[in-house]
Order: structure tokens, then C-alpha cells, then sequence
């Protein structure tokens, strides 16, 4: 047991609504993490069918444009574990079946550690209050406790597939609005995170000055955390929830 949770311990799960949300939230940790010996896997809820600028490209496509960048973006971090619930993009609510599936992933990665997206609204930041971010992250929680965790939710997954009970030790929501409490200094991992938004071709080859709007949040973030100027921070809220 001692062993199990020991490697747990080094094996984290970020779960997103959209590709690209891991990128934009958390590039530079994971980054770090990775080149840290940890292990990191995706789940992204939708397939961010519903994005996308060129109306030259079917809609049909985009689905598939969307994963393929996702998983490119992914090897520029250091992840190739990368699932897809499906979902469709801008349709997302707090399903039991959701529920179901984030927990299906939870119990097939078993980490000890889970990135998710704030479940409220920030009424200061529009962008960050997508109702796709909100219902993904409160089913996310929902589904590490009390779901992973507790045999009798979801008995197929154990009936059916063989996928036992986990519990996750703790749960590390995004935060971009100064109300952390745990930062990472993504300085040296910097220039990955802006490669791996830039694999997203669709989402960002529009935006102008990504680099330094970016760079701007993560300095923003590294004030709050007290750190020397010029460097660059992610920020999140971790919960316990052994």
C-alpha cells in the first residue's frame, strides 16, 4: 500500500472542458511536473467542436483539428497519456453520466493529485467563467469525491470493467484571480507553455501579442506570490481530499 500511494503521489490528472484550457491554465506546471519525473494525463471533456475562426474549415472538422492539437501540445509538456470524453463543446452540464466518465478516468489513472477548473463563476472575469469550465469542474469534483472513491457509485466501472475504488489525495484548482494558495514558478518552463498554445494553430493564430498577454498573467501571478521580479507564476487553490 505504502508503495501504491508513493507512486500515486507522482501521478497527477488535469481534467479540462476544451483542448487548449490545460494549456492556457496550467502549461508551465505541468512542464515542470514532467520534467520532475511526474507522470501526467489529460482528460478533456469536449472535443471543442464548437471553436474554431476559419469559416473556410467544415465544422465537421473541427473536432479532429481540435484533438490533433491537443495532443501536440501535449508532447511539447511531456504528456502522450491524452483521453477524450466526447462531450459536446458548449453543451456541457453536471450530468450523472458525466459524473460517471471523469470517474471512469480517475480510477483508470489513479493519481494522487487532480488539476481541475474553478466549479463557480468569477464575476470579474468573463472568459474564465465559460459554463463548459464551470460544469467540468464541479463534475470533476464530484466524481473524486464522492464517486471514485465509493463502490456502490457507478458499480459498472468495478462489475463491468475491472476499474476498483480510488482516492485521490488532493485536488489543485486553477486559479488566475490572486486567490491562491500554492504557486509554481514557471519561468524556465515558460517558452513551452507559449509553444504549446501555438500548437493549438486553430484557437490562437488569430491572437495578437499572445506571448505577452500571457507572460503578463504569469507575472501578475508571481507578484502574488511574492516572487523576485521577472518571474512568472501559475497559481492554484489546493484542497485536501484524502
Amino acid at each position: 500500500m505504502a508503495d501504491e500511494q508513493g507512486q500515486a503521489a507522482r501521478r497527477v490528472l488535469v481534467i479540462a472542458a476544451h483542448p487548449d484550457d490545460v494549456d492556457f491554465g496550467s502549461g508551465g506546471t505541468i512542464a515542470t511536473w514532467t520534467d520532475a519525473g511526474f507522470e501526467v494525463s489529460y482528460c478533456i471533456v469536449t472535443d471543442g467542436d464548437a471553436g474554431g475562426f476559419d469559416p473556410k474549415v467544415p465544422r465537421s472538422a473541427i473536432a479532429g483539428i481540435r484533438q490533433d492539437e491537443q495532443r501536440k501540445a501535449a508532447a511539447v509538456l511531456g504528456v502522450t497519456d491524452v483521453e477524450f470524453l466526447g462531450y459536446p463543446d458548449g453543451r456541457l452540464v453536471v450530468s450523472f453520466e458525466l459524473r460517471r466518465d471523469i470517474t471512469r478516468v480517475i480510477r483508470r489513472v489513479r493519481p494522487g493529485r487532480v488539476v481541475v477548473q474553478p466549479p463557480q463563476r468569477d464575476l470579474r472575469n468573463v472568459y474564465g467563467s465559460h459554463p463548459d469550465h464551470l460544469a467540468a469542474g464541479e463534475a470533476a469534483l464530484c466524481a473524486v469525491y464522492p464517486d471514485a472513491r465509493n463502490p456502490f457509485a457507478h458499480p459498472e466501472l468495478l462489475e463491468q470493467e475491472g476499474l476498483d475504488v480510488h482516492t485521490v489525495g488532493e485536488v489543485w484548482v486553477v486559479s488566475s484571480n490572486g486567490k491562491a494558495d500554492q504557486y509554481v514558478d514557471i519561468t524556465d518552463t515558460f517558452d513551452r507553455k507559449i509553444a504549446a498554445l501555438r500548437a493549438h494553430a486553430s484557437q490562437t493564430t488569430h491572437m495578437t501579442g499572445l506571448e505577452e498577454r500571457i507572460r503578463a498573467w504569469g507575472s501578475r501571478q508571481a507578484q502574488a506570490a511574492g516572487l523576485a521580479e521577472g518571474r512568472l507564476a501559475e497559481g492554484y487553490l489546493v484542497l485536501d481530499t484524502h
